[in-house]
């Protein structure tokens, strides 16, 4: 557990093997339909910094920013990595977002996932890949609580619950250093479809 006001933050730093993860990132790589997508911001649509894809069951539709997500059928392969991430966080999810970060120029801003689809206190399961990243976290209205900063190597299991979403941002920023691809895996438990 690590110790955070307002939120509940778990991790493991090796849910996968060293010799899994390489496995399922090499596959993932191969066979995941990538695509970049573009996102409603400030007024403007702009293309999202990484490649994703959305696996899921088949009512779980999400949309953030503009952009709406039909699921893909469920693989093999991501069921497997789902039950692993439900027996380590003891939750059940229904759908994943997979993002692929290619270089350190690809990111991701400070966000909260609190779409309404998700419910009031969404349980998130971060799954890392590839080259370890820097994740930040930051609470939304109390500046006087220090932010978190964690290294999610590959084969790490970050699992964000309780007032996470509803009380604290993160992001992944961007790093000027030469670096390896990253896939990110996001298990969360849509309840509705969005409105």
């Amino acid at each position: 557990m690590i110790p955070a006001q307002d939120a509940q933050l778990q991790f493991w730093s090796e849910a996968l093997t060293p010799t899994d993860s390489e496995q399922c990132f090499n596959d993932l790589i191969a066979s995941t339909p990538w695509r970049q997508d573009k996102i409603q911001l400030f007024g403007r649509r702009i293309a999202i910094p990484r490649l994703q894809a959305w696996y899921g069951d088949t009512h779980c539709h999400y949309s953030y920013s503009g952009l709406n997500l039909a699921p893909l059928p469920w693989t093999p392969q991501l069921l497997q990595l789902k039950t692993r991430v439900e027996q380590l966080s003891q939750h059940t999810f229904n759908c994943v977002l997979l993002n692929l970060y290619r270089n350190g120029s690809d990111s991701n801003g400070w966000h909260s996932d609190d779409e309404p689809e998700l419910g009031e206190q969404p349980v998130i399961a971060s799954l890392s890949l590839g080259e370890t990243r820097r994740f930040k976290l930051r609470h939304k209205y109390n500046k006087a609580i220090k932010g978190i900063t964690i290294n999610l190597n590959s084969g790490s299991l970050l699992v964000m619950s309780g007032h996470s979403q509803s009380h604290w941002q993160h992001c992944l920023p961007k790093t000027a250093r030469q670096i390896e691809p990253r896939i990110n895996l996001t298990f969360r438990n849509i309840l509705h479809g969005p409105n």
